[in-house]
């Protein structure tokens, strides 16, 4: 059973950061390798629609961005802490929303359960 937990979220002014954490736990390496697995986050605020954030791909580290955060985030992972990292700067109120953590591995994606950014002055 792959477990995501994300961490990192809460309030912060306009213009202010975050760093928010995804750490993948409770799997066997038969069935995950965290490594291996493409992760990425996404955000979503009620009444809109799932959006990509940022995603960082195994092997190559290639990494894809959002069109709302280019620029203004960085992901990053931590393969010997299972653990994915995505900074962001310059926040907006526009920014505010749950901010999920996934993991595809092998045809399978996993979620966190999110956490909540707040972008108010």
């Amino acid at each position: 059973q792959v477990t995501l937990v994300e961490s990192g979220g809460g309030l912060v002014q306009p213009g202010g950061s975050l760093r928010l954490s995804c750490v993948a736990s409770g799997f066997t390496a038969s069935e995950f390798i965290f490594s291996d697995s493409a992760m990425s986050w996404y955000r979503q605020t009620p009444g809109k629609e799932r959006e990509l954030v940022a995603r960082i791909i195994t092997l190559s580290g290639n990494t894809k961005y959002g069109d709302s955060v280019k620029g203004r985030s960085t992901i990053s992972r931590d393969n010997a802490k299972n653990t994915v990292y995505l900074q962001m700067n310059s926040l907006k109120p526009e920014d505010t929303a749950t901010y999920y953590c996934t993991a595809h591995y092998e045809s399978r994606t996993y979620w966190g359960q999110g956490t909540q950014v707040t972008v108010s002055s």
